[in-house]
């Protein structure tokens, strides 16, 4: 049986391939014996295999004495929120802003957090040891107690986040056909905004399909011509969000902590004026908070990370440029829910355009990113390729920056190059992308 590892979120392949229903009932078996509770909430996004195996998982957490409760199709953080309030394991069944036909598991701890080191570590060992074959009930079989109306417990608990109604903003949300498609826009409509929903009719094979935080184009268009004053595009799993400025340019995770820091900060809200971002935010970001006098820890690419960063350091706000924001006041993982609620607020309370506030914030270095498929894991290719990256960082100096690193997620190899031009930065990128290729 092939060992099952942990990636950067969770673990995720082909459903039923990669990701089969025994290795599902596997790790809520390991689950079940190397977290410390005795019962367990489980959620699921919208695609076509999350239900058999979210019953596998349910079944290997049943025989390891945990109770499983169902929360039906849930966003990521609202599983974790009713997790930590339960004290309860907590399990999401999704992958994220993959196709479809892709799926994953990841985990939280009874505290509503991500899994740290020591505890992924005990779950990994224990799949290492868990080999044996068993018989698994039909999906349609397996009656969970349902804790479905907790949803609204963790809605109304990002609302009161604002002190401000967002009544006179037009939004358009872009649900991805995931697992925020039934709960965002009527929560943002509640706070007062006007609110157009895109992308909210899931049928468990068009999750992320053209559409949602990896795919913004048509968000952006339906903001232009519907005359709103900003769009949010959420991911399958709804822990992330991009934004969409009201000329329809995109506004990514790295703009999106840029204001909400320097607000936050202004407003005494940012203890010890720290951020933490990862090693993929933009110069620009780093540059941009040393201007404002906050600190920036980077971490390693993964919320996770920069989760036990933010524990670690005391600081309370920290993400991706991905869009994973998280703000450990009111969340113990990213949520695009919150974020957007966190954003809309900023929008309200300064009057100005998010265009004007995001230009304003940070100017980005020009930045390309390429990923290299590759057959086989690289996780040390950055010390494979060393004298190339090497070389490449000392021609852009002080003025660029270079990161090389597998995909926790995905079968490839992601090359990142900042520079002052960007000429400067696609000739490197293609430079170290051809150094990766010669490996594969």
């Amino acid at each position: 049986m092939v060992a099952i590892r942990f990636g950067t979120d969770g673990v995720r392949g082909r459903a039923f391939e990669q990701l089969s229903l025994q290795d599902a009932y596997r790790i809520g078996r390991a689950a079940a014996g190397a977290l410390a509770s005795s019962h367990a909430v489980l959620g699921r996004d919208t695609r076509e295999s999350g239900p058999a195996l979210t019953a596998a998982v349910a079944a290997g957490l049943a025989a390891g004495g945990v109770e499983p409760f169902d929360l039906g199709v849930a966003p990521t953080p609202a599983v974790a929120f009713t997790a930590a309030g339960r004290g309860a394991i907590g399990v999401v069944v999704s992958a994220s802003h993959n196709p479809w036909h892709d799926n994953g598991i990841k985990l939280f701890g009874p505290r509503g957090s991500k899994l740290d080191d020591d505890e992924q570590a005990e779950i990994e060992r224990r799949l290492a040891t868990s080999g044996a074959v068993v018989d698994l009930p039909p999906a349609g079989e397996l009656r969970l107690p349902s804790v479905q109306t907790e949803l609204g417990r963790w809605v109304t608990a990002v609302q009161r986040t604002i002190d401000v109604r967002l009544d006179g903003l037009r939004v358009v949300v872009d649900c991805a056909n995931g697992a925020a498609s039934h709960v965002v826009a009527p929560a943002l409509a509640d706070l007062g905004a006007q609110v157009t929903a895109l992308f909210d009719e899931p049928d468990g094979r068009n999750i992320n399909d053209g559409c949602g935080s990896t795919h913004p184009q048509a968000l952006a268009r339906a903001v232009v011509e519907g005359g709103a004053h900003v769009g949010l595009a959420l991911d399958g799993d709804a822990d992330r969000l991009l934004a969409v400025d009201e000329r329809g340019g995109l506004v990514d995770g790295d703009h999106l902590m840029a204001m909400l820091a320097m607000d936050m900060n202004e407003r005494g809200r940012l203890p010890g004026s720290r951020l933490v971002v990862t090693v993929m935010s933009n110069l620009g970001l780093l540059r941009a908070m040393q201007d404002a006098g906050i600190s920036v820890e980077v971490t390693p690419v993964g919320d996770r990370n920069v989760l036990i960063a933010l524990e670690r350091s005391g600081a309370t706000f920290g993400g991706e440029q991905s869009g994973h924001l998280i703000f450990t006041e009111h969340a113990g993982t990213g949520d695009g829910f919150l974020s957007a609620v966190q954003l809309l607020g900023l929008l309200r309370r300064s009057g100005r355009p998010i265009g004007e506030l995001a230009a304003g914030a940070m100017t980005v270095y020009p930045q390309v990113l390429r990923n290299v498929a590759v057959d086989a894991t690289m996780p040390d290719i950055a010390e494979r390729i060393a004298g190339d990256i090497a070389a490449v960082e000392q021609r852009l100096g002080a003025d660029g920056r270079v990161l090389v690193r597998a995909s926790g997620t995905e079968p490839v190899v992601r090359v990142m190059v900042e520079a002052s031009e960007v000429v400067e930065a696609e000739a490197a990128c293609v430079e170290l992308c051809a150094a990766v290729e010669r490996l594969t």
